[in-house]
């Protein structure tokens, strides 16, 4: 499980920090205010935005008395009022965590090569509980070798005070050093059951960690969780509790479900992922998953199934299962839409890499955003939260913006002609390369190429004289382009973009499994 490469290292001491250091590259248009890490456009006719930065790991967002919160590993924390600005704050837990968790941590979690608990707090998940009308949140304490939990506190209020209720699912169950009796691991499969299976990579060992909490369309609570390498699971939740649902039982069937851990949902057999998060809207649930390592050239990325029931199956453009049924590098596999990848235009003054570990909300007003956090090229392992604006494209398929969120709604009116046709920057979010920092140049970053929007409707490519075509539905701004036989669709856009702050227009599309960006020059 490769979390545990940089979480003692380098996550904690950056988690209440706000990094200026992502503006050093900035156009020349753009000035530190102060600070704070507050960003400003000054160039005359650009929109002015202001950005405040921070850096808190596997952000979950909740929004509440109409504010955003998210919250992160290592008990980092931030609230903002537009998911452009945003603070840190603290919660009861930044100081007390050591009491509140210590029964749990000292018997089951803790040992000499594991030893602080500060080290092991990870992703939680807050969700306002209507039945209990308490915030609950759901939270990972990570034990070595595995033998961790998932632990429900609650609260009055989202920031809190929150109090300890008490574990909601365990794993690792190794008799010798964490025993299998302090967990609730024989009340469900029986006394004496055969634990083997949980100690098999292959099969069904994975770490309790980072929960997912949400409620399906007939008011269910359900929590998914698990990891690289024995997968994702799902278990039904009782909301008078908010603890597990005993009075529910699975089946152990390969690769489909398990009779302790519930409904296989992603991943097994030794692959890569963590940090499923669901989200439920246009009659869908869609499944996002963080594959690869979260460090700069571990390859983190993001990628979508969707489903008709919140407990699967899951399946990408394709049909590709979110199940893996074999051990395969799914780095390098077509499973899931990647949403994107390490890239470099004109439009961002900055190369993201290893964006993942991200939650998702529909808001108010029903737009759709996706919340994430992201290295850099150049700055090593530091870490700061991303805003972008989801769409779902006429497939029925999640596509994001191709910058940062700025404010900006779709035009339910569409665009004239002339605003459309021109000259863009033009990527494609290849699944089978990402980002790796290299003494003799960078590799896995896609550089844009240029693509003409000709008013008869073709395609010119920057190599070639023709290369497909496009099409637009007057009066909204759905649009689609045909580019090599692939066929994409998806939506106009004009926002700032990231550089200079300038509006442009930009287009977001989807086709063959794959995610494509544009953006005017």
């Amino acid at each position: 499980m490769k979390r545990f490469f940089i979480t003692s290292l380098l996550t904690t001491t950056l988690a209440f920090s706000v990094c200026l250091t992502g503006c050093q590259n900035a156009n020349s248009s753009q000035s530190l205010s102060d600070n704070s890490g507050k960003i400003s456009s000054e160039k005359e006719g650009n929109t002015n935005l202001n950005y405040s930065r921070v850096s808190v790991h596997d952000p979950s967002i909740i929004k509440a008395d109409g504010s955003y919160y998210i919250f992160g590993s290592h008990r980092a924390w931030a609230k903002s009022s537009d998911l452009m600005n945003w603070e840190t704050f603290t919660t009861n837990l930044n100081t007390e965590y050591n009491t509140i968790c210590s029964e749990l941590w000292n018997n089951y979690c803790r040992t000499d090569t594991n030893p602080a608990i500060r080290d092991n707090m990870w992703a939680p998940d807050v969700i306002y509980n209507e039945t209990m009308q308490k915030y609950c949140m759901y939270m990972s304490i990570n034990g070595d070798d595995y033998n961790s939990a998932i632990i429900l506190l609650t609260a009055d209020a989202v920031t809190g005070p929150y109090t300890y209720v008490g574990p909601v699912v365990f794993s690792g169950f190794n008799t010798t050093n964490h025993p299998a009796d302090y967990t609730d691991v024989y009340q469900v499969l029986g006394e004496g059951a055969d634990l083997t299976r949980y100690q098999s990579t292959r099969n069904t060992k994975l770490n309790a960690i980072d929960p997912c909490v949400t409620y399906d369309a007939d008011g269910n609570l359900w929590i998914s969780f698990g990891s690289w390498f024995g997968g994702i699971y799902m278990l039904k939740l009782d909301p008078s509790t908010g603890l597990r649902d005993y009075s529910v039982s699975y089946e152990t069937i390969e690769n489909i479900s398990d009779a302790y851990y519930g409904y296989k949902i992603a991943g097994g057999n030794k692959v890569s992922g963590e940090g499923s998060y669901i989200i439920h809207t246009d009659d869908y649930y869609y499944l996002f998953m963080s594959y690869g390592g979260l460090t700069t050239s571990g390859g983190y990325q993001m990628r979508i199934f969707r489903s008709k029931n919140i407990t699967g199956p899951y399946v990408d453009e394709a049909g590709n299962s979110a199940v893996y049924t074999r051990t395969v590098e799914n780095l390098l596999e077509e499973n899931g839409i990647r949403l994107m990848g390490s890239y470099s235009w004109s439009g961002s003054s900055e190369i993201r890499a290893a964006q993942g570990h991200n939650s998702a909300i529909a808001d108010d007003d029903g737009r759709l955003f996706l919340v994430y956090h992201t290295r850099f090229s150049n700055r090593q392992e530091e870490h700061e939260v991303r805003v972008q604006q989801l769409f779902v494209n006429q497939d029925g398929w999640l596509i994001a913006a191709p910058y940062e969120y700025a404010g900006e709604s779709l035009e339910s009116d569409g665009y004239k002609k002339s605003d459309l046709t021109g000259e863009y920057e033009f990527i494609i979010h290849s699944k089978n390369v990402y980002f790796q920092a290299s003494s003799s140049g960078d590799i896995g970053v896609v550089k844009a190429q240029k693509i003409t929007l000709n008013k008869d409707g073709s395609i010119t490519e920057e190599s070639k004289e023709t290369s497909g075509n496009w099409t637009y539905e007057e009066g909204t701004p759905k649009m689609s382009v045909t580019i090599d036989g692939t066929t994409y669709n998806g939506y106009f856009l004009e926002m700032p973009n990231e550089s200079s702050h300038k509006t442009v227009m930009t287009f977001t599309a989807l086709g063959d499994n794959l995610c494509i960006w544009g953006s005017k020059s």
